[in-house]
């Protein structure tokens, strides 16, 4: 059986193909077209991949989406109704590619293929489709498993129990309530680029002091001893602006969003080794709750929070688990 998987249109598009149960071949787009970041249709990364399988479009069983577009739809326009008239111009803005493309994935998917594919086009959830590249792929036949990022349609965390070709997610946590969100954040209060430059956050933290990681859980996170957690939303604009952060976050953190480019002080330094430390108790939290609920003693990891290396060996030192295993693409 030949199944095509696609992400596309948010960002790091990429295609990969599974013959049989075997992954045959996976490719970001970026890697042919030389845009960064590149979020169109893989074009070339499907190409690729049905080569490298030996096979046309034509000889496909399945093509499946990385998540379900119509529930995403849902949460910005609840999000959007929460804050009206907040956010119009983002909403706005937002709308035509939805309106033209996201909406009718199906339709593009099939343009995208040339109408060389003529079967079924199936949508799994976001967090799903992390769960999957976290354990299918993983050396155990058992495992608990952990996802955690920005937000798929509702979700910004998810844990459940992979058993041989079967995933149970048991529990989630629900936008806009999220760790991946709140690391970036504090990388755009840093300066760099969100869904980009999150790693430098990561290598820049071990030249400063935790000194605000006190006043981040104080003001910001109210975390919970299964490690849940609940931002506290009037310092954050990501729901309602196309910037992360307000003015109080910057009253509370004493000092202005660092301008891109612009020298890096002892304060960007603490800030960053701050939420870092921070991310990494939510992290460890999480595990130990996720042991305690699975029984498992193997975790696998996914999603962009799971890029997080240093919160990573983290887990593998200190929590309960004996081995863990994370989707080198995770994000």
């Amino acid at each position: 059986m030949n199944i095509l998987g696609i992400s596309a249109f948010y960002h790091d598009s990429a295609a990969a193909l599974v013959q049989d149960g075997d992954i045959v071949a996976a490719a970001q787009e970026e890697r042919f077209s030389r845009i960064k970041h590149d979020d169109g249709f893989p074009t070339q990364a499907v190409g690729y991949c049905l080569t490298q399988a030996g096979i046309t479009a034509q000889e496909l069983d399945l093509v499946v989406f990385y998540e379900k577009p119509l529930l995403r739809f849902e949460r910005l326009l609840e999000t959007y109704i929460a804050y009206a008239p907040l956010g119009f111009r983002q909403f706005l803005a937002s709308m035509p590619v939805w309106l033209k493309k996201k909406l009718y994935l199906s339709r593009e998917l099939g343009r995208a293929l040339e109408g060389h594919y003529t079967g079924r086009f199936v949508f799994t959830e976001h967090h799903e489709s992390h769960a999957a590249s976290a354990f299918f792929p993983s050396p155990f036949d058992e495992a608990a498993v952990l996802t955690l990022d920005g937000v798929g349609e509702w979700a910004t965390a998810s844990f459940g129990v992979g058993k041989a070709n079967r995933i149970d997610l048991q529990q989630t946590l629900e936008f806009p309530h999220s760790l991946g969100l709140l690391y970036s954040a504090f990388t755009y209060y840093t300066g760099f680029r969100v869904n980009s430059g999150e790693y430098k956050l990561m290598g820049l933290a071990p030249y400063g002091e935790p000194r605000f990681a006190d006043l981040i859980r104080e003001h910001l996170l109210d975390l919970k001893d299964d490690g849940s957690f609940r931002l506290n939303m009037a310092y954050f604009c990501y729901c309602h602006k196309m910037v992360m952060v307000n003015k109080r976050f910057e009253q509370l953190l004493g000092a202005p969003v660092r301008a891109p480019e612009t020298p890096i002080s002892q304060h960007t330094m603490d800030v960053a080794a701050s939420v870092q430390k921070v991310t990494e108790d939510v992290m460890l939290r999480m595990s130990q709750y996720v042991f305690e609920q699975t029984g498992m003693t193997n975790l696998v990891l996914a999603g962009g929070v799971a890029l997080n290396c240093v919160g990573n060996g983290r887990i593998l030192r200190e929590s309960p688990f004996e081995k863990i295993w994370i989707q080198p693409a995770a994000g």
